[in-house]
């Protein structure tokens, strides 16, 4: 009787446990999402920023025509992209592309005292950092999901219930970590 007793207190224990790791697995999962729904948002206000910008820059430098044209494009496939694979290469692009119409910029120095302009780039730096802040949020949350899926008890739980691990949201080359300077 006392040995019955002692194995259904243990598979109550464990039954409990399980849950506990379930609503774990559930939490971290839901905490990835919000954190990829915070980069989105950040993105989006980038890239409604970026038109401005352009059209700013645009007044000033009439011949750059090739310029604004791959920044629009850039910015049009980051807008489309979806997984965080295609974030990551469009994003990429799009700095590059801004780095691009920043140096086209750097030509004119009335575009540098433009009231309309200083006040753009000084919202789209403020927003690369907020972006920069999000992303390391968004890893870390990413880390936290990827480390529960992996290890033991809980890689059980999350086999038997189809949690998958996250991607990272990184940056392949070293000198793109940094936050593109939007001096003038």
């Amino acid at each position: 009787m006392i040995a019955i007793l002692v194995i259904v207190a243990l598979a109550a224990l464990l039954f409990f446990y399980g849950i506990s790791i379930y609503n774990r697995l559930v939490k971290v999962r839901t905490m990835v999402q919000e954190a990829w729904s915070s980069i989105d948002v950040m993105l989006k206000k980038r890239h409604d920023l970026i038109p401005n910008l352009v059209e700013t820059v645009k007044g000033y430098a009439t011949h750059e025509r090739d310029t604004f044209d791959s920044v629009t494009r850039a910015r049009a496939a980051a807008m489309s992209a979806d997984t965080v694979q295609q974030k990551e290469a469009a994003e990429k692009n799009l700095s590059q592309a801004m780095m691009n119409l920043n140096a086209v910029a750097e030509q004119y120095p009335d575009l540098k005292a433009n009231t309309n302009f200083i006040q753009l780039q000084g919202e789209l730096s403020a927003l690369e950092g907020d972006i920069e802040k999000s992303r390391r949020y968004y890893n870390g949350t990413v880390r936290e999901n990827n480390i529960l899926v992996e290890t033991f008890p809980s890689n059980i739980v999350a086999n038997m219930y189809s949690f998958t691990k996250a991607t990272f949201f990184e940056l392949e080359n070293v000198a793109e970590r940094a936050v593109p300077s939007v001096k003038f």
